[in-house]
């Protein structure tokens, strides 16, 4: 059976912030002290604090040009402004390249982590040190969904889980074969850890029990930021391209949807 909750108590946190020893603390404040075999979801704007990836608001449209690697599709705002559905630098479909100013302290934004997986790694290093086994964590973060409204969080980075359930080659409760079912684990959890942290309650961290066969080692394979491989974005052509703009009511961005924007290009 699988236990999720949400630790208070994790004040604001600031740049050089120690992560682990926060999560900890705040685990045996609540009467639940970390174990092994757990599984730690951590919104990845509280990683982007401490590891100092915030700016000034007035340098948004500088920090979307260098975390943006395409412009997908462009949506202009009513009263003026656009969204802009980017590839990242982490290869990220989404608005905005993940900038983000929503918790974040007034005049500034987020951007993402550097680098998700480590992160991660190292967050699993320090808690697995401390606690005497195996934990694995999770970084999330708020994404829309092709062809769907609303948004789910979603794993941007992992380290001691097995991230997938690699079900192809075995059957089905039908005894019919499995060829390519593949459910993303670390999705399924980010998505509900959200269910006890939310987006109002400033709770950046859940904890998962009972979900100790899908923890390992530090070697377990992750498949890279968004756990995208093969960049998917290049498999399509123009007009695919064009037609999933069209799909989403957006305009594709100078016709060439493949083209790297200008540095000049910046989200409103």
């Amino acid at each position: 059976m699988l236990s999720i909750w949400a630790p208070g108590g994790i004040p604001e946190v600031n740049e050089g912030d120690d992560l682990a020893a926060l999560v900890l603390a705040a685990c045996e404040r609540a009467g639940t002290p970390l174990e092994a075999g757990d599984v730690v979801v951590v919104t990845s704007k509280v990683v982007s604090k401490a590891e100092g990836r915030v700016r000034p608001e007035a340098l948004r449209d500088a920090a979307f040009a260098e975390e943006t690697v395409r412009t997908v599709a462009t949506r202009e705002r009513a009263g003026g402004g656009a969204t802009r559905i980017v590839e990242s630098r982490l290869g990220i479909v989404g608005a905005s390249a993940g900038i983000d100013a929503s918790n974040a302290a007034p005049g500034t934004v987020l951007l993402l982590p550097i680098d998700p997986d480590a992160s991660a790694r190292a967050l699993a290093e320090a808690l697995g040190a401390a606690t005497g086994g195996p934990i694995g964590v999770i970084l999330s973060d708020t994404l829309g969904r092709a062809w769907r409204d609303g948004q789910t969080d979603v794993a941007i980075g992992a380290a001691g889980i097995q991230v997938f359930d690699e079900l192809a080659g075995q059957t089905d409760a039908a005894g019919r074969p499995l060829r390519v079912t593949r459910p993303c684990l670390a999705d399924e959890l980010a998505a509900a850890a959200d269910l006890v942290k939310g987006k109002t309650r400033r709770l950046p961290v859940a904890i998962v029990r009972g979900a100790e066969a899908v923890v390992g080692g530090l070697g377990l394979p992750v498949p890279g930021p968004n756990f995208i491989k093969g960049k998917l974005l290049d498999k399509l052509d123009n007009t695919q391209m064009g037609q999933l703009a069209t799909d989403f009511g957006l305009l594709p961005e100078h016709g060439d949807t493949k083209a790297r924007p200008r540095h000049d290009d910046a989200i409103a």
